[in-house]
């Protein structure tokens, strides 16, 4: 932040937009194009890229998180999110990789309240916040999201390569890095599907060896 001001980078208009967000309500047009090229891929964005990757963020972390109600929340703060333009509501692998990447397991839970109460003080005043970002370079941007990431980025890596099914998270790493983009899908979901694929014909001894263990 200093070097961006020093550097004379900073270039912030006050009077460009408003300081609050206002919610302007969307109504929905239903079509059938609608539904192949947008619900389809969403929602295996939601319920097997964005959720699956919270469910096993949250696992390894310990913690034992409810499938169905993540599924049930998702939908249905997704309509209301619809009804004002805005993102899927999902339980997300980074910000849950953020907030269990350090700290004790039992405050981890206060730590999402916490990041719910930022989220919409966020919110609220996003049209600020955009301004704020967009009078810095893109650079300063993309390294404060890199530094954000270093401790989740480091947990990740650690828990994914340190036991079995090695093989696969490589993979499944690579391909969503690669940003394969499909039919309109995320690149994260090809990345599990192929690095499962991958890891069941390869690794079959760690498949065997987990399922002998579930049985146990």
């Amino acid at each position: 932040m200093v070097a961006v001001l020093a550097s004379g980078q900073f270039s912030f208009d006050s009077g460009g937009g408003p300081i609050f967000a206002t919610p302007v309500f969307t109504a929905p047009e239903f079509t059938w194009a609608a539904q192949l090229e947008l619900v389809v891929p969403l929602a295996i964005t939601v319920l097997i890229v964005q959720n699956g990757q919270g469910i096993a963020v949250l696992r390894a972390a310990g913690h034992r998180p409810p499938v169905n109600v993540f599924a049930v929340a998702s939908g249905l703060f997704s309509m209301v999110n619809a009804a004002f333009g805005a993102v899927s509501a999902s339980v997300t692998g980074p910000t849950n990789a953020l907030l269990t990447s350090s700290g004790q397991k039992h405050r981890q839970y206060t730590a999402a309240l916490v990041y719910g109460v930022l989220s919409l003080g966020c919110a609220l005043l996003a049209p600020t916040l955009v301004r704020f970002m967009l009078a810095t370079p893109e650079a300063f941007v993309l390294a404060l999201g890199g530094i954000a990431m270093l401790k989740a980025l480091q947990q990740a890596f650690v828990s994914a390569f340190a036991t079995s099914f090695t093989l696969g998270s490589l993979v499944t790493f690579v391909v969503t890095i690669a940003d394969l983009d499909l039919l309109d899908i995320h690149a994260a979901f090809w990345g599990i599907l192929i690095g499962y694929v991958v890891s069941r014909v390869l690794e079959r001894d760690d498949h065997v060896t987990a399922k002998q263990s579930a049985v146990q």
